[in-house]
């Protein structure tokens, strides 16, 4: 019995936490006024590894023929080649993902500031049978440009 009760605790203060949160007058400060990513977006990432080199990356975003959202990407790494990238954006949340010719995987994944000028940034890699930077991950940034 106190094994229910303790995990009807916890449902019961997520649903509290969860309709706090929604009431927040703050809440709506943190989303990007128009969450509008169209454009040039560039910047730098830091691998988690020492043994691997920074990169760099540009991606023009753009949506296609369907209305869906892609980024063409330019990366300049020892890991990755230039990919379009599929992108997804849910409220302040943004992912960017696609592979190279060779098979390798990138997937970009975080959030887009209040401004809209600026993407805080994970990513990981998932190299391809090649061998080449079979998987690495980190941090990084891109600003609008």
């Amino acid at each position: 019995m106190s094994r229910n009760r303790f995990w009807l605790g916890i449902l019961l203060g997520s649903l509290t936490l969860a309709s706090s949160l929604q009431a927040s007058p703050q809440q709506n400060n943190t989303t990007p006024p128009s969450a509008n990513v169209k454009g040039t977006w560039s910047g730098t990432f830091l691998s988690q590894y020492q043994n691997v080199e920074p990169f760099t990356v540009t991606v023009v975003i753009e949506p296609d023929a369907k209305g869906k959202l892609m980024g063409s990407a330019q990366i300049n790494s020892d890991c990755l080649r230039s990919t379009t990238l599929h992108v997804t954006v849910d409220g302040s949340n943004i992912s960017l993902a696609g592979s190279d010719e060779a098979g390798a995987t990138v997937t970009f994944y975080g959030t887009i500031d209040r401004t809209g000028t600026m993407l805080d940034l994970r990513y990981v890699v998932n190299g391809s049978h090649s061998g080449r930077c079979e998987s690495d991950d980190g941090t990084g940034n891109m600003g609008r440009r």
